[in-house]
């Protein structure tokens, strides 16, 4: 990562992405089994070529409101996963946070470490007041990392999102 915004933590960094991550993003985001409890997916290589794109077109931004970040292992410079901050209100200073990783790296902490740097990022140095994530109530182990992040659940939407057939 030599270019735009990045955050470090112990054993990650945090960057925006770069044309080339399309590959490392699609072999999480074209599996069914990650994108599982996600709105979308599992991607096309396209889909997944117009995301990183889209992330990219995002970084040039005036002022930059949305941060979609590849998420990288320091031990071995390779793209993990992917991580993201956005402004959902500008009037209630409020941001939304979301997260996707390969699934040979879940249950390591690693989706817990990037979610507590971009929160951190948002109240420090976005001034964000509020920062919420949506989960499938399903999806435990999500649930889990909001949790550990300083998140508590305030609400269930019932069958408001259609996935996949149901």
């Amino acid at each position: 990562m030599d270019t735009g915004l990045t955050l470090g933590t112990k054993r990650l960094l945090l960057g925006d992405f770069k044309e080339d991550d399309w590959e490392s993003v699609h072999v999480y985001a074209s599996d069914p089994e990650v994108v599982k409890y996600m709105p979308w997916g599992p991607n096309t290589e396209e889909e997944t070529k117009s995301f990183v794109r889209q992330a990219m077109k995002h970084q040039q931004d005036q002022p930059r409101q949305h941060f979609e970040l590849a998420v990288i292992l320091r031990a071995d410079d390779s793209l993990i996963g992917g991580c993201g901050l956005g402004l959902s209100s500008a009037q209630n200073r409020e941001g939304v946070l979301g997260y996707c990783f390969n699934n040979i790296y879940w249950h390591a902490g690693f989706a817990t470490e990037a979610a507590e740097a971009l929160v951190l990022f948002g109240f420090e140095q976005l001034g964000f007041h509020r920062i919420w994530a949506t989960c499938d109530p399903e999806n435990l182990a999500s649930v889990k990392v909001l949790e550990k992040v300083g998140m508590r659940h305030e609400g269930q939407l019932r069958e408001n999102i259609w996935i996949r057939g149901r």
